[in-house]
């Protein structure tokens, strides 16, 4: 028991310092569905920092999301993780390093949902990594986002459905991931295209039209929400969509992100609104 309250307190300590979007809305979910969903992050956090890491090599980023979505379709092997990790031990962070954790962290009944869909993820973003992510078209667009995001959304339904049963329609489960990357792929636009030209952006596009599919995948989002009832899924869902919505708004108007004071003025909006 000891054990599993000090693997509980890592989780939640590595989730605060990876995001504050996600960790509010975790913290306060009810406990069982608390631990999915921060194993689910957190192991989608691992590989995500494996594909965006500035300091890796595109033949050892495939090489380790590959080999990561081998090792998590059969039994998790720690060994074999760190084996494959250590050429890269002191570029990847703590985080990627301890996914073994992380899957330790879920409740058993839904550890293989939640590997699965990981590894599904690591074998989407690998296959864009050898693409040098050239998003030529929309069509690129949603299959870059579904695998980076989209699959975060459809593993979530699944969450829903073992914890309480609650049905969820798995296309805006997919928008409802796409809106909260098109958000980030605004606002990181600058960034990205710093990071050796790395452009999110189809051929023609410009901001107003990546602004247009993020507010058509919100909408799906929204549409998302409609259908869960009042509870501690809906309010886990609610937080980081209203966020969205609020640094789209700021985006548009200029500034370059939500400050501080009004992440936590729309969180307290939200929940005060449930």
């Amino acid at each position: 028991m000891s054990e599993q309250i000090d693997l509980q307190k890592k989780a939640m300590d590595m989730l605060l310092a990876t995001s504050r979007t996600f960790f509010i809305p975790i913290s306060i979910l009810t406990p069982g569905l608390k631990e999915a969903v921060a194993s689910a992050y957190l192991c989608m956090r691992a590989i995500d920092e494996i594909e965006d890491h500035p300091q890796l090599q595109s033949e050892a980023k495939i090489h380790l999301l590959r080999s990561m979505s081998q090792n998590l379709q059969k039994p998790f092997d720690e060994t074999e993780w760190r084996k494959i990790a250590e050429p890269y031990q002191e570029k990847l962070p703590e985080v990627s390093l301890q996914i073994g954790d992380w899957i330790k962290l879920a409740p058993s009944a839904v550890t293989p949902t939640i590997m699965n869909a990981t590894a599904a993820m690591s074998q989407g973003m690998a296959n864009w990594v050898e693409k040098d992510w050239r998003i030529q078209t929309e069509a690129d667009l949603d299959d870059y986002t579904y695998y980076v995001a989209g699959l975060v959304g459809v593993l979530l339904s699944n969450l829903w459905v073992w914890y309480d049963g609650t049905e969820t329609d798995r296309e805006l489960a997919v928008g409802f991931g796409r809106g909260l990357q098109a958000v980030n792929i605004i606002r990181n636009r600058e960034e990205d295209l710093a990071r050796g030209g790395v452009d999110y952006f189809p051929d023609g596009w410009e901001m107003n039209d990546m602004f247009l599919y993020a507010r058509r995948n919100l909408a799906l989002a929204d549409a998302y929400c409609e259908q869960i009832q009042p509870g501690p899924i809906l309010n886990f869902c609610k937080i980081p969509l209203a966020l969205a919505h609020g640094t789209l708004k700021a985006l548009e108007s200029g500034a370059s992100k939500l400050s501080r004071g009004e992440v936590m003025e729309i969180v307290g909006r939200v929940a005060e609104s449930n």
